[in-house]
Order: structure tokens, then C-alpha cells, then sequence
């Protein structure tokens, strides 16, 4: 028991995820995840993206989900005992974790969504570049601190033994794929993701077969605040600052400036701006838009690499009008723009762009 108590269970495997997982990841995330459950935290859960018509999403989960439960009952010695009760990407996680049972935490560093940093498409991102702060410490045993690096895994029991806490972000956006295990059946997750996509197969198949696009959950999930007291008066809509941040803006298809309330646009059919270009191609709502934009992003720098032609679409300069109407709805949905150093980094972001 001595020796336990100065090596407290815990293991670090190191390249756990590969580049390409992490960026798959990253793109889910940015292109799908909410406002969370503490200030300055972003999230994705497996049962938000079936909520939002976006369960091929999860397929990428599965593989990570089951080498990853491998490894912690091989470490922990209860092979075939364990249930998965948590899946989620987390961004921007400044608080000590509070959790039940072994808990599992991915140091997926994947970039950054509207905060300082430069982002190579064809690099492994990694500490430093894409924050700074959030080191995770642990009050006992070895190692002590943790400097986060892409796809490495930090596996531990979540009781006295691995008392643990997370430095401040100071700068830019920590991202991580978080999972918790447990003994308790009752709180297996999956029995409650198969329940939740059986009861989205049923209303697909009582409906007109379509398109698998998104839907948005409702706006209030979407909108960042850096004083919860203020709520809509300061603060951005993510789904609206993220393509922005990418250099695009909206417009609306029905020549709407004008919301009495933000869930308007969320579902109104909308285009895509960039500079003074129209894009003529409508996408049925905000989150629809952000999901091409973060995938174009994505897969961008191998596009380039394999030297293909992309067609671009149509475009047509903006109108008068038209430009008025997009200036209105960045004043509605970006509301801080002095926020540091969000306004800067898009500010930065907007102007290196070909």
C-alpha cells in the first residue's frame, strides 16, 4: 500500500491519437460544438450530435473509444468490467476536473477556433503554439505536471489519489477528448446513444428519406459571453464567429437583416460572403454553413498537395444592399469586438488569408 500511495495509478501513452485522428476531431468540434457547461468552455457530446442530425460524426469516435477503454482496464486489471459513461470533446477547460470513476482525459491539441496562434494545416500542432497555460498538475507521484502534446492520453482513477487540477488557459484554446468509465451498467452510455439513434431512425423512416444535414439546437447554446450577467448584450454567436474567423460572413436568402430572435437565422436559408464575393450556393441553415466551411478548411492543405482543381462556385459581388445586410448581422452576432484577444485573432486570421 506505501508503494501504491507514492505511485498512484496512472499511465501516460504518449501518440496515442495520430495527427490525422486529432484533426478529424478538431474538425467535429469546431464545426459542431456548443457553449458549455462553465465559463469559457466549449463542448461535443455523442448524444448533442444525434440531437442536431449529425450522427456520421460519431463514427470516428468508436475505433478511439475502444482502444482507449483496452488500455485502462489492462492498466486497472478489470478486462471486460468496465462501461464507457462519458464521451466528449472539451475546449478551453481552466478548472480542476470533478469526476466519478477512472477518468480518462486526451490531450488532443488540435488547433484553435478563434484565438491567438497560427494553424498549419500539414503540422501536428502542439503546446505553445496553440495556447499557453493549461498544464495539468497532480498533487502526488510521477509525473507531477503534464505539458499537453497532440494526441497523447493520460489515464488515471478519479479519487484521492489522483487529485489533479488544470492551470488557467492564458492564451488561446486547449482541446481535449475526455471519457469516463464505470463499474455500473446504469450508466452505460451507449444503451443511451443506441436508444437515442433508434428514435432517430424511427422519425427518418416515418419521414421523406433526405439529406442527412444538420440542425441546430436551440440559439441560446451557441452564444458566448464573457459576463453570463450581460448574455445577449456582449458577447458572439460560435457558430457565426468561427466562419469568420476563416474569413467568411452570411447573408441572408430571404433579404433579412433584421431578427427579432437569433433562432431566426440559426434555421433561415442563408450564403456564404467572403470580402466583397457573394457565394450563389444556399445551405439550409448557420450550422450547415459552418460544417462545409471547417471541412474546406480541413482538408484544404491536402486538396493543394495532390495539385487538384477545385471549382470555386459561383459568385457575384455584393450589392449595396446586400452589404449593408451583412454588416448588420456581424454587428447582431458579434456584438464584442474588442474582445481580447478573440477580436485580434480574427482580425490577424482574416487578414493573412490568399
Amino acid at each position: 500500500m506505501g508503494e501504491e500511495s507514492k505511485n498512484p495509478p496512472r499511465l501516460i501513452l504518449h501518440n496515442f491519437l495520430t495527427s490525422e485522428e486529432c484533426k478529424e476531431l478538431e474538425f467535429i468540434h469546431k464545426s459542431s460544438s456548443t457553449v458549455g457547461y462553465r465559463p469559457n468552455v466549449f463542448s461535443t457530446t455523442l448524444s448533442h450530435l444525434i440531437a442536431t442530425n449529425c450522427c456520421h460524426f460519431i463514427i470516428p469516435f468508436v475505433p478511439i473509444r475502444e482502444r482507449l477503454k483496452e488500455n485502462v482496464e489492462q492498466l486497472f486489471g478489470c478486462e471486460y468490467e468496465l462501461c464507457i459513461e462519458f464521451t466528449g470533446l472539451i475546449s478551453n477547460i481552466i478548472y480542476i476536473l470533478e469526476i466519478k470513476s477512472a477518468g480518462v482525459e486526451e490531450l488532443a491539441l488540435d488547433g484553435i477556433v478563434m484565438i491567438t496562434g497560427n494553424i498549419s494545416s500539414s503540422d501536428t500542432l502542439r503546446y505553445g503554439k496553440d495556447f499557453e497555460g493549461g498544464l495539468f498538475h497532480f498533487q502526488d507521484g510521477e509525473p507531477t505536471t503534464l505539458v499537453p502534446m497532440a494526441g497523447d492520453a493520460a489515464i488515471y482513477t478519479a479519487d484521492s489519489r489522483n487529485i489533479h487540477s488544470v492551470d488557467e488557459i492564458t492564451e488561446g484554446e486547449r482541446l481535449t477528448l475526455t471519457l469516463w468509465f464505470s463499474r455500473d451498467s446504469a450508466h452505460d452510455e451507449d444503451a443511451k446513444l443506441i436508444s437515442l439513434l433508434s428514435k432517430n431512425m424511427l422519425h427518418s423512416s416515418i419521414n421523406v428519406p433526405e439529406l442527412k444535414l444538420p440542425m441546430p439546437a436551440s440559439s441560446n447554446m451557441y452564444w458566448f459571453s464573457p459576463d453570463p450577467a450581460s448574455h445577449q448584450q456582449l458577447g458572439f454567436d460560435i457558430c457565426f464567429a468561427r466562419m469568420h474567423v476563416l474569413g467568411f460572413d452570411i447573408c441572408s436568402c430571404r433579404g433579412k437583416s433584421l431578427f427579432s430572435d437569433s433562432t431566426e437565422l440559426l434555421m433561415e436559408p442563408l450564403q456564404l460572403v467572403r470580402g466583397n464575393e457573394l457565394f450563389k450556393q444556399e445551405f439550409v441553415n448557420i450550422l450547415h454553413a459552418l460544417q462545409v466551411v471547417q471541412f474546406h478548411h480541413w482538408k484544404a492543405a491536402d486538396w493543394l498537395n495532390a495539385q487538384l482543381e477545385l471549382e470555386t462556385g459561383d459568385v457575384e459581388q455584393l450589392s449595396k444592399s446586400q452589404q449593408e445586410m451583412v454588416s448588420s448581422l456581424k454587428s447582431q452576432f458579434l456584438k464584442d469586438h474588442q474582445l481580447s484577444p478573440y477580436h485580434v485573432e480574427m482580425r490577424m486570421r482574416a487578414e493573412k488569408l490568399p
